[in-house]
């Protein structure tokens, strides 16, 4: 199953009276923490549909390995309609999408996975009793959700998708755990403060140095996708020359061509993969889709009491 997550972050947090997703819990932000369990659970295609404050968050997310889509009307529209602009962008390249609104950070991997695991068209996490986030859609659905009218927001859509949300239990509070006010963000951090050990695993490839981690690979998948290096490294926050710098070392280390490149005419210049390009990143992912799997199980052999 081909997962991605989609975050919606287009908000104005005035019921907090501070800027949400850039608040930290722990030693990171709360976007930075929704990202990070994402990543944990094995998604690498991540969405973040940012807004008020879009250029700050995006600088501040730049290296967490994010696509960034802009609502631009985000002072006169709801969380419906950042929602659909995600997934109208992740219609095709994907099976599943993972949504959840930025500000409930605390959610875990595990919860992810059981919700994968379920292989539900529509479900939502259900601890004690209560129903959280993140929501898992199929991607079959998208398009009745783009077609609805958007009444009482995404719950209403998904009501009348013609599909029954599935209930999944699960033992994590995190699903619950909103920062809407003051208060809320009070409770997240004290909730924070009693959260067990979990692995964190990060997949890099190297020779005398890194030249190819989940950042690169994201580069790549944009360019495929966008068919422009240009548009690529906009979409992740990357300066232009530094996504050509990346590409470059990636070439010379693999001593191989990643990137087909046609000369500008009336329409421009474009990029794509070369065959060795996909079949490197096709590598990369099925590779660290083992050793993420394989960690797991491992850190729950060895650390059985820490959960």
């Amino acid at each position: 199953m081909k997962a991605a997550a989609l975050i919606v972050a287009a908000g104005m947090s005035s019921r907090m009276g501070e800027f949400k997703p850039m608040l930290n819990i722990g030693s990171i932000s709360i976007a930075q923490r929704v990202i990070a369990t994402f990543q944990q659970a094995g998604l690498e295609n991540i969405v973040m549909i940012t807004g008020f404050r879009a250029e700050e968050l995006e600088r501040h997310l730049a290296g967490n390995g994010v696509v960034f889509l802009r609502n631009e009307d985000f002072e006169h529209t709801h969380m419906f309609d950042s929602a659909c602009i995600g997934l109208r962008y992740l219609k095709g390249k994907c099976d599943t999408v993972l949504f959840t609104p930025v500000d409930i950070p605390l959610f875990t991997a595990s919860t992810v996975q059981a919700l994968l695991k379920s292989r539900a068209a529509l479900a939502c996490p259900v601890c004690n009793g209560e129903t959280g986030h993140p929501t898992l859609i199929s991607a079959k659905l998208i398009d009745r959700i783009l077609s609805d009218s958007g009444s009482d927001g995404l719950r209403g859509a998904l009501e009348r998708c013609g599909v029954k949300m599935e209930a999944v239990p699960v033992q994590d509070k995190g699903v619950l755990h909103d920062a809407d006010t003051p208060e809320d963000y009070q409770a997240l951090l004290t909730y924070h403060n009693e959260q067990l050990v979990r692995p964190v695993v990060g997949i890099s490839l190297a020779r005398e140095k890194v030249f190819f981690d989940a950042r690169t690979a994201l580069l790549l998948r944009l360019i495929e996708e966008t068919h422009s290096v240009r548009t690529a490294c906009q979409r992740m926050q990357m300066s232009y020359s530094s996504g050509w710098n990346v590409i470059r070392l990636l070439e010379s280390q693999l001593r191989k061509d990643l990137i087909q490149r046609s000369q500008g005419g009336a329409g421009g210049g474009s990029s794509t993969l070369t065959e060795n390009g996909k079949a490197f990143l096709s590598q990369y992912e099925a590779y660290t889709e083992q050793v993420r799997s394989y960690a797991q199980k491992t850190f729950e052999t060895f650390f059985e009491d820490l959960f």
